[in-house]
């Protein structure tokens, strides 16, 4: 009986059809006669159930275990046992966690690389800064910066950042609504990849140039410094320091659980299809600008909010902290701790300026080359980043374990003759060969 039947049209249907009944077909007689609950030598029962807990992680409480472990480091271990200088480093780098949280969202989670978060940051920093400018001048007073550059009125763009509350809605409203009508604009004419990521860099560029052309109005080069009070914390006091380190450590958590809950829902499901295909996403009739547009503009708030908290904490605000190198940072930030998770992000931010700060206080005349050996390190033995080695791990576990279970359960061959089957002859037709069992 020949199993090399062809189709009525020619194609190989049949063939499929019988070799996937015949692999079924012995699949089943396997499974039939392999060992069950874990009886006998190398059974499955007791394999199968290692292979699934090592591939799953330890439990599905890993996630809030994991959140309060970090949080009792943030909150109780380090403020008890750094300096205030390592506290105060310390705030600065979950600053910049809280803008890398956001290229997270929009590049680990729905595929938008932005080159140009630096913007967002600078406008939350200039915002906040600003109304300390003001507040520290008095009523009635200009900025110091002001002073020297000969400007005798103070300018409009500045009056209503006097008020606490229109400058905290400013670090929230102006790099959101920026980046919402960008969004609607570019990803409404299916603007993506290298060109969405190209078009933000620009921006930055952009942004940085307008900042030092307009030295009476930003300060130019120098940005505006200076800063002696944050809404009645004495920024030269340790205590104060420390409770702005704590406001930091807050804001950084609650976004990061909010976002969490975000891709948890059926938006961040949708957002993950997007990335993964945007086409196929339209077809079912939803319209990928919306999710995309919505995960920009959130992005770019939690850029706005890490830039005003950078003001108090660092003492400066400045277009070299918000320039294209600055932005290539955070995202070499979220590349290093593993784009596709929220801590992921977080931990890359933490990392990498530690690293930096060590680096340039060991070796300052070679820290970049560090730095770049260590990103390139981390590319090529842990592609998923920092955070996913753990997975490789797992994985590599789970693979071995699946390997050596195999070998269990196949059991030492019994030694018996030879026996040889004869091969069939082959049929030789006028276009090709083909084999008949």
């Amino acid at each position: 009986m020949t199993g090399g039947a062809r189709s009525a049209n020619g194609g190989p249907e049949s063939t499929t059809s019988t070799t996937s009944s015949a692999s079924t077909t012995s699949t089943a007689s396997t499974t039939s006669t392999a060992p069950k609950n874990g009886s006998g030598k190398g059974g499955s029962g007791t394999r199968e159930p290692l292979v699934r807990r090592l591939r799953s992680g330890t439990t599905k409480w890993h996630g809030p275990i994991g959140f309060v472990a970090v949080a009792l480091l943030v909150f109780a271990v380090a403020p008890a046992t750094l300096s205030p200088f390592r506290l105060e480093l310390l705030a600065k780098y979950l600053c910049f966690a809280i803008a890398a949280l956001g290229i997270g969202l929009a590049w680990g989670k729905g595929g938008m690389l932005t080159l140009g978060q630096g913007v967002f940051f600078g406008l939350g920093g200039y915002a906040m800064a600003m109304h300390l400018k003001l507040a520290e001048a008095g009523p009635g007073e200009l900025p110091d910066f002001m002073v020297w550059s000969g400007v005798e009125e103070l300018p409009m763009l500045w009056e209503p950042f006097r008020q606490p509350w229109f400058a905290i809605l400013m670090v929230v409203l102006l790099p959101g609504t920026i980046a919402a009508l960008l969004g609607l604009l570019v990803f409404g004419r299916r603007v993506r990849g290298a060109y969405f990521a190209i078009l933000t860099q620009a921006l930055a560029a952009a942004f940085v140039i307008w900042l030092v052309g307009e030295q009476g109005l930003t300060g130019g080069t120098n940005g505006l410094t200076n800063f002696s009070t944050f809404f009645g914390l004495d920024l030269a006091d340790d205590a104060d320091k420390r409770v702005l380190y704590f406001a930091v450590a807050t804001v950084l958590g609650l976004l990061y659980l909010g976002f969490r809950q975000l891709v948890a829902s059926r938006f961040g499901r949708l957002l993950i299809a997007v990335r993964d295909g945007e086409d196929r996403v339209r077809f079912l009739g939803y319209d990928p600008a919306v999710f995309k547009t919505v995960a920009f503009t959130l992005s770019a708030i939690s850029a706005g909010i890490a830039g005003a908290l950078f003001v108090p904490v660092v003492g400066i605000i400045s277009p070299a902290l918000l320039g294209v190198v600055p932005s290539l940072e955070l995202v070499f930030a979220v590349a290093v701790g593993g784009r596709y998770a929220l801590a992921g992000a977080v931990l890359g931010a933490v990392l990498l300026n530690y690293a930096k700060t060590t680096f340039s206080e060991n070796w300052a005349g070679g820290w970049l080359y560090l730095q770049g050996a260590l990103f390139i390190a981390v590319m090529a033995y842990a592609p998923k980043g920092v955070i996913g080695v753990a997975g490789q791990i797992r994985d590599f576990a789970a693979e071995q374990a699946r390997r050596l279970g195999n070998r269990r359960s196949d059991g030492p061959r019994q030694p018996g003759p030879e026996r040889r089957v004869p091969r069939p002859a082959p049929s030789v037709s006028d276009e090709k060969t083909e084999v008949v069992a």
